[in-house]
Parts: structure tokens; C-alpha cells; sequence
């Protein structure tokens, strides 16, 4: 068991080697979201020490999975460990000398977000020779009044902020469950979209995959390569996925995903073997309802988490930090989990497919599925307070909202700092501490590192501006940290989406290189062999 003093400290080696085992094991990184996107290993996932306490009850079920904890070599891992063991995790291991040591030791720090999913779908259009599509010959095809069904995969809130003219929005596990509603005719070419490549290429791939009848091509570099193409895109648009499906669709989906169950031997369950998982407190189980937000909203078992497949497969390290974990995809027809899963077993995950009506309420509950975070609310200070006790210089402002966001707007006063960053403020701890942020519980994490070191008097101020400018608080912008102290902002993709094509060109010479970068331990996660037989 780990002392909550003394954690085992990992060689960059030792930590190679650990990833190897065919048992449940965890590399998390607890820096911030622009110190890992400007490199981390490959298989380390985000869990950075800001908010800590409040995912790791999600990304960590089970406190018994040995973790190892990986920062910038300067201690906010220990920090974290201690945190962890806090909250009962009894496993825990940190990696010596932090993201520096590990490049050191000649691996690679890689660049960017969700880089396993990335990789993987750079692995599946090289290996399995997705058809696709360029937006010249796209932008020919609609001159022409050809016919042609424009999917985008990306959830609607993406799809909204732009998309390729014409298209429809359809998330990519919902391109196959749904493509009788909106593909009527088989002869009708079909071509996937996103903002770049990675969903671009796994939705078409998964019509395919799933037999659609149809011509289906991955749009080349989606969006940006549109726009890199000359072409404008449209924003705004509305065109979603029909909500509801017929007897005759549903039983569509029903037959594929069984087709696809047994021509992939895809494991399946039921509430019986889920409620044995549940019952263990040594093994992980991560319990993903792969539905549409909509539909896990109406109604699902309390403690499922809604992980829509195509997101899931896009970002896997959002809802998945242990490596051979069980995981278990709820669905309806069974089509979207099974999608899904043959995805995830190709990148090296456990899946099993529970199909579900409606929304089961009698399971058992998931032992250690919840811990809570170790912080005591905190008093509230209001506007009008605020502003006669910074008059009167009787308090300290600390701003832990986003660096972007405070960049745009702060109260005259304020510092901004992020939790790990708390301690170089040099704040007096004679003086009472006020924190705004964009949730109390951020606050309170904050608040909990701040009365460790002597402040007593702490209060957290709600992040509503309307507010502080109605009580008369001053408000300036431009201020504010360094691009070097925004260390909660990843600026390596920030310009692709504003028309800089440069900034475009480079994030997708960043997704092809990808593959590249691979060792042999790293290659060896993914398995496409079952997919490729199948062809």
C-alpha cells in the first residue's frame, strides 16, 4: 500500500517497461492542458492537478489500479499522489524527473490532443485504404448537379461553428444507425466530413464496414483542407441527424450490428455478467452508454456516463486512463456499440457490448464507482463586497478562470494563477484570499492547497461579469499571463479554425506524421490485422 508521504519513484525506463504488462495500469499526466499539448508520452493521459479530485472518480474507477504519475519535473506530481492516496487510491508511483526525464531517456514527447485516437485514424486510412475524396473533386461533383449526401461526423455544437457547405450534421456512430433515414438511395455517392482527417476517416470507414451499399469517401483534410482549397465554409447551419427512427430502420440496425458481432467475434453481455463486474473492487470497469446525448438524457442507468461512440473513438482518452480495463458500450440496437468496439479493440481496449431497452434502472451499483472531492464548500462573497474591500485594500483577488477568458476581461485588481501555480503568487496569508472561477468546485481545490500553507480566511466570487460590472467593479483586458504562464492553454492548434492556413497546413502535417513517430511498443498497442482479413 502507498504511504501518503512516500511514493515509489519510476525510472523513464521502468515506466517503458510497466506499460507492457497485460495487467490494469495507468500513466496519467497531471500538468496542465498547454504544458502536456506541447509533448507527453504516448500513452499517458490527461488528468491534470487543477482538477484533479473532480475527474479522477471517472477516469479511475477502481482504486486499486496501480498509477503513475508523470508532471514537469517540478513536484506537482508528488503533490498529486498525495491527493490521490487522499481519496483512497492505494497504488500510486511517479515517474522521476517528469516529461524532461522521459525525452531524456530518448522517447518521444508527443505533440497535440488525443494522440492514440489521431494515430490510429492515420493507422486505419494507411492500412485499410480508405476511399477519399478532395475538395476540388467534391466542389466538381455539386458544379455538376451530381447527386451527392454530405455527412459531417462531428457532434452538432462542432458542426455548427462550420462546416462544409451542404452538409448534414451526423455523428459517426450514428452514420450507419441512422443511414436508411437519410440515404435513401444506394446509388448516391457519400462523403464524411470533419475538421480535419481522424473523423473524416473513421466515419467513412465505418459505412463501410457496416456494408452500406453506397460510393463512401473520407473528405480529405475536411474543413481545413477545404478552406486550404480556396473554397468558403458555412456557419450556422442546422441540418442535424433525424432524431427518431423507424420499426423498419431500427431493425435495420439490429441486423448489422449482429452481422457485424459475428463477423468480428465481438464479445457481448448482459445485466447479469455486468452486475458481477460491478460487484469487484479490484478490476476497472468503465460503464459507456454510447447513444446520442439526447437519447442518454431521456433516460439511462444512474451510473452510466454518455460517451457517444464516435467521440469516444475520437477522444478516447476522455473517458478511458486505464490500459486493460473492461469496458462495457450500452446501446439499444447494439449497432452503435458494436461500431464502437470493433474500433476499440482495434486500438487496443477490451470492449463488450451490452444491448439495452430503454433506460434500465434496476442494475446494481458499480462498487468505488464515486469519490468525492476532499474540499469543504466555500462562503460566498458578492460583487458589491468585493468592490468596498478592494477600496479599502483588504483583500487579495486571485482569477482562476481560463487564461483566455481573463485575457478578455478581468476585475481591475485580480491576479489570475491556476492551481498548481498558486504557490509563486507570494500571496500574505494575513490577508483574506477571494477566488473567482468557473465553478465553486474549482475554488474549492484551489482553496484546499491555499489553507494548507496558513490561509484561513478564503471565499469564492461566482464568475458572472454582468454582476461585477452592475456593482460598479472595474473591468479591464490585456492584461493578464504570458503565452510561457498560460500553461492551461494549448496554442501548438489555436490559429487552424481563424482562417490561418498556415496554422491549418501545420496541424495537418502534425496528423500525418503521426505514424511516424512510432516505436515498436507504440505500433504494438494498435491491432488492425482482424480489420484488414476482412477486407
Amino acid at each position: 500500500m502507498t504511504s501518503p508521504d512516500s511514493f515509489e519513484s519510476l525510472s523513464p525506463q521502468a515506466v517503458k517497461q510497466a506499460l507492457e504488462t497485460p495487467d490494469e495500469i495507468a500513466l496519467l499526466d497531471v500538468r496542465e492542458a498547454g504544458q502536456r499539448g506541447e509533448g507527453h508520452p504516448f500513452l499517458a493521459v490527461p488528468l491534470p492537478y487543477s482538477r484533479l479530485e473532480l475527474r479522477a472518480p471517472g477516469l479511475l474507477p477502481c482504486r486499486e489500479t496501480p498509477l503513475i504519475l508523470l508532471d514537469a519535473g517540478d513536484g506537482i506530481a508528488e503533490t498529486a499522489a498525495r491527493r490521490l492516496a487522499a481519496l483512497g487510491y492505494k497504488k500510486i508511483s511517479v515517474l522521476a524527473g517528469g516529461a524532461p526525464a522521459w525525452a531524456a531517456a530518448g522517447y518521444t514527447l508527443y505533440k497535440g490532443v488525443h494522440v492514440p485516437s489521431k494515430t490510429f485514424g492515420e493507422l486505419v486510412e494507411a492500412e485499410l485504404h480508405t476511399p477519399r475524396l478532395t475538395a476540388e473533386d467534391l466542389s466538381r461533383l455539386k458544379a455538376e448537379g451530381a447527386p451527392v449526401a454530405q455527412l459531417d461526423g462531428r457532434p452538432l455544437e462542432e458542426y455548427r461553428r462550420m462546416t462544409v457547405p451542404g452538409a448534414r450534421c451526423c455523428p459517426n456512430a450514428e452514420l450507419a444507425h441512422r443511414f436508411t433515414a437519410m440515404v435513401p438511395d444506394a446509388d448516391t455517392p457519400v462523403v464524411v466530413s470533419c475538421a480535419g482527417r481522424t473523423r473524416s476517416i473513421i466515419g467513412a470507414q465505418s459505412l463501410i464496414l457496416a456494408g452500406a451499399p453506397n460510393p463512401v469517401y473520407a473528405l480529405e483534410n475536411g474543413t481545413q483542407g477545404w478552406e486550404l482549397a480556396g473554397f468558403e465554409l458555412e456557419t450556422r447551419a442546422e441540418r442535424a441527424y433525424p432524431e427518431t427512427l423507424d420499426a423498419a430502420a431500427l431493425a435495420a440496425s439490429r441486423d448489422t450490428a449482429r452481422r457485424l458481432i459475428e463477423s468480428y467475434g465481438l464479445e457481448t453481455g448482459d445485466t447479469a455478467s455486468l452486475a458481477d463486474w460491478a460487484a469487484s473492487d479490484t478490476r476497472t470497469l468503465y460503464w459507456l452508454d454510447v447513444r446520442t446525448p439526447e437519447e442518454f438524457a431521456a433516460g439511462h442507468h444512474p451510473l452510466a456516463v454518455n460517451a457517444p461512440g464516435g467521440q469516444l473513438v475520437q477522444a478516447t482518452d476522455q473517458w478511458i486512463a486505464v490500459r486493460n480495463a473492461r469496458i462495457a458500450l450500452l446501446d439499444d440496437t447494439g449497432l452503435r456499440a458494436a461500431l464502437t468496439a470493433i474500433w476499440l479493440r482495434a486500438m487496443g481496449h477490451r470492449p463488450v457490448i451490452v444491448e439495452v431497452e430503454g433506460a434500465p434502472t434496476s442494475w446494481p451499483p458499480m462498487a468505488g464507482a464515486t469519490v468525492t472531492a476532499q474540499a469543504a464548500p466555500l462562503p460566498v462573497t458578492r460583487p458589491a463586497e468585493l468592490k468596498a474591500r478592494l477600496e479599502h485594500n483588504e483583500v487579495q483577488l486571485v482569477d482562476l478562470r481560463p487564461s483566455t477568458t481573463f485575457r478578455r476581461g478581468y476585475i481591475v485588481g485580480a491576479v489570475w494563477s491556476i492551481r498548481p501555480r498558486l504557490a509563486t503568487l507570494g500571496l500574505d496569508t494575513a490577508r483574506p484570499v477571494v477566488l473567482t472561477a468557473e465553478t465553486p468546485d474549482i475554488a474549492r481545490l484551489a482553496a484546499m492547497d491555499l489553507s494548507e500553507v496558513g490561509h484561513a480566511a478564503l471565499s469564492f466570487l461566482p464568475a458572472e461579469e454582468a454582476a461585477w460590472q452592475e456593482a460598479g467593479l472595474a473591468i479591464e483586458s490585456g492584461g493578464g499571463p504570458s503565452d510561457a504562464e498560460a500553461i492551461d492553454y494549448l496554442f501548438f492548434v489555436h490559429d487552424r479554425h481563424t482562417g490561418n492556413k498556415e496554422a491549418m497546413r501545420g496541424y495537418l502535417a502534425w496528423e500525418t506524421g503521426l505514424i511516424g513517430q512510432l516505436d515498436a511498443q507504440e505500433r504494438a498497442v494498435f491491432d488492425l490485422a482482424p480489420l484488414v482479413r476482412q477486407l
